[in-house]
């Protein structure tokens, strides 16, 4: 079993006995199989950024919550040796976090890496989540859904993560660092 795999795994089935909710009731609320819940508890499965939002949604904690390490001192993660990368299974995306928010402070930090010929679209996060994005390579299109904005490396973005948005790039080997905050 993996690291993350373990660390999902632990998560998972610790916040779903916190909320005294039975593997299927979980899996329906986040609308996914009851048996990829079964497979993820235990320690199995590879499971997309899509079903661990979904289920973080369905348990209303942050996406970081699953995939945290728990690292307290310093922690230096070298480009390409994330060990916490997740990919989407609809789009050319993946996220590594990079640093999950402590209790009582809901801040988590991704590194995002995305090539062009597919969009990233995420469903409104918690009610008061703000997103902050500054492109670091590449070319992307990023923000709300309706109306997102063209950045260039350096640029920074602040847009409301609890309502759709998108991440998309338009150059190869784009990546961002994104800041996702609730309050």
């Amino acid at each position: 079993m993996s690291d993350l795999g373990n660390r999902i795994a632990v998560t998972l089935r610790r916040e779903r006995e916190r909320r005294d909710l039975s593997a299927s009731e979980l899996a329906r609320r986040a609308g996914v199989a009851k048996a990829t819940v079964s497979q993820l508890e235990n320690g199995g499965g590879n499971p997309s950024v899509e079903t661990l939002w979904a289920l973080a949604t369905a348990l209303d904690v942050p996406f970081a919550v699953l995939v945290d390490e728990g690292v307290r001192s310093p922690t230096l993660i070298r480009a390409g040796e994330a060990s916490t990368a997740v990919p989407a299974t609809s789009a050319d995306y993946l996220a590594v976090l990079l640093s999950a928010s402590p209790p009582h402070a809901r801040r988590d930090i991704y590194l995002l890496r995305a090539e062009p010929g597919s969009v990233r679209r995420s469903d409104p996060h918690p009610h008061g989540t703000v997103e902050h994005c500054i492109l670091m390579t590449g070319r992307g299109r990023v923000g709300p859904a309706g109306a997102p904005f063209e950045l260039h490396p350096g640029d920074y973005l602040s847009y409301p993560g609890d309502a759709p948005h998108v991440f998309e790039a338009l150059t190869p080997g784009t990546s961002a660092v994104l800041v996702s905050e609730s309050l």
